[in-house]
């Protein structure tokens, strides 16, 4: 079934947590975020990642989305913050002027993508001559990691191997999404893997409660409501643990300079 990015119940969805320091430290170490004055977060759902380039010293931040529903949530999330502005639109066609931004990101966007040429294109025409443009994102390697007390998402693709099929039929190989870098224009492109901390539970309850809610993971509205309840089942059986549980995704990210 899919998740309706557009349906205004889903708007709060990716508006619950806040971007881990793992993730600061990577960005730290990848780009002069002390040189950025003005960064564009395209995908930017409900606006985490445009507080955190805010909180990193960005002087001014631009996020963009598809959704007018998701973009109404990142709004109210990011109402205290008056140098982040929203603007509908999308990786294809932003909307924005050329040549404008120092730093673009695009967080967990590329796997909704089928065109990833024109993604690259449209990035390439909105960042300045020697900005950055950051990827992350989920190659199919990173998705089939075995399921432990961290990687939780390894146990979504163990109990329903058909999930296996539909999630790496919407990843990118990372060759292929260097190569198409350099095809777009870009130059020193690098990659690095990050075991990001996704959300730190007190209780394993908190951790099933954020499942039953399938709170910002799109690949669980694949599920019905029935096979929902069957995985957090298996997961509450599988983490004998009853300590604070450090849930962990891991991403690779692509650096590129125009």
């Amino acid at each position: 079934m899919g998740i309706n990015f557009h349906n205004k119940k889903n708007q709060r969805t990716y508006t619950t947590r806040n971007a881990d320091q793992s993730w600061i430290e990577a960005i730290n170490n990848l780009v002069p975020i002390e040189d950025i004055s003005r960064a564009l977060d395209i995908g930017c759902g409900g606006g985490i990642y445009s507080k955190a380039l805010s909180d990193m010293g960005v002087t001014s931040v631009t996020g963009v989305d598809f959704s007018k529903a998701i973009l109404e949530g990142a709004q109210e999330n990011c109402k205290e913050y008056r140098n982040i502005s929203f603007q509908f639109g999308n990786a294809f066609d932003t909307g924005l002027a050329s040549s404008n931004f120092q730093l673009l990101l695009e967080r967990a966007l590329i796997h909704h993508i089928k065109d990833l040429e024109a993604c690259f294109k449209e990035a390439y025409r909105v960042v300045k001559d020697d900005g950055f443009y950051i990827v992350q994102d989920r190659t199919p390697e990173d998705c089939l990691l075995a399921g432990n007390e961290n990687h939780i998402r390894g146990y979504f693709f163990e109990l329903f191997p058909r999930l296996v099929e539909k999630e790496t039929n919407r990843r990118y190989h990372s060759q292929l999404v260097i190569e198409t870098l350099k095809a777009a224009g870009f130059r020193d492109i690098e990659e690095v893997k990050l075991w990001e901390v996704r959300k730190v539970y007190d209780t394993k309850e908190q951790l099933l409660s954020d499942l039953k809610e399938r709170t910002g993971r799109s690949i669980l509205h694949e599920l019905d409501d029935k096979e929902l309840q069957k995985l957090i089942d298996h997961i509450d059986v599988s983490l004998a643990t009853t300590d604070i549980i450090v849930e962990k995704d891991r991403w690779t990210i692509w650096k590129a300079v125009k």
